[in-house]
């Protein structure tokens, strides 16, 4: 059975280690210091992670990955390079695959998009059919709630799904599934998704998730 998270926490360690501890990323405001900080929290420190998605505990959870954040930027990588102590709730069986597969490819690509003269990886037909299989939850999680269009998203074998309101005009997005699931976590403006629809839905999407620019 394939372990596709770990096989992107290695990746990510690999691109963090490359890219050293100031470059920037597609996180809003981070480094790769930050982004490192960030990842041994979330499963070293579940005391104090539950700020990444519970706003009232944030103050918290962002002085906890600033105390992180002075540390050794090779020990922040050697500890995510490990993987999540027996404590974590990570540690549990399948936990890991789970939560964790979506989670380090968006990272990864956010060391590796955020440079100038990237070029996208190739990524193992095993994965890119995992990524999809995560794809229609996450779509209308992170993407269907927030898009003021219908948003149709088509596998480049045909496949689709559709989220977003009902009665909204519509967009249709194409791509692998690695940039189909970028786009929905707002990193669409560093993708190679094609996008056609109503022109003026096209831009009201635009300001809530990025489209592709030219490159």
């Amino acid at each position: 059975m394939s372990n596709h998270a770990l096989a992107e926490r290695h990746r990510l360690a690999q691109l963090l280690t490359a890219a050293g501890p100031d470059a920037p990323t597609l996180c809003a405001g981070w480094t790769t210091r930050d982004l490192a900080a960030h990842l041994v929290i979330r499963e070293r420190r579940p005391d104090a992670a539950a700020g990444i998605r519970i706003a009232a505990l944030a103050a918290r959870t962002q002085r906890v990955q600033d105390d992180y954040a002075g540390r050794p930027y090779e020990e922040l990588v050697r500890l995510f390079r490990a993987g999540p102590p027996l404590y974590s709730p990570f540690a549990l069986p399948g936990a890991d695959e789970a939560a964790n597969t979506v989670e380090y490819f968006v990272h990864a690509e956010d060391v590796l998009r955020a440079a100038d003269d990237w070029t996208p990886q190739p990524v193992p037909p095993g994965r890119a059919e995992a990524l999809w299989r995560r794809l229609p939850m996450i779509a209308r999680f992170e993407a269907g709630r927030r898009s003021p269009a219908r948003l149709t998203l088509t596998h480049p074998d045909g496949r689709s799904l559709t989220v977003g309101p009902a009665d909204a005009p519509a967009v249709h997005l194409t791509g692998e599934p690695a940039e189909l699931i970028l786009f929905t976590y707002g990193r669409g403006a560093r993708t190679t998704l094609t996008a056609d629809g109503d022109p003026d839905a096209l831009e009201a999407l635009r300001h809530v998730l990025p489209l592709p620019s030219e490159r």
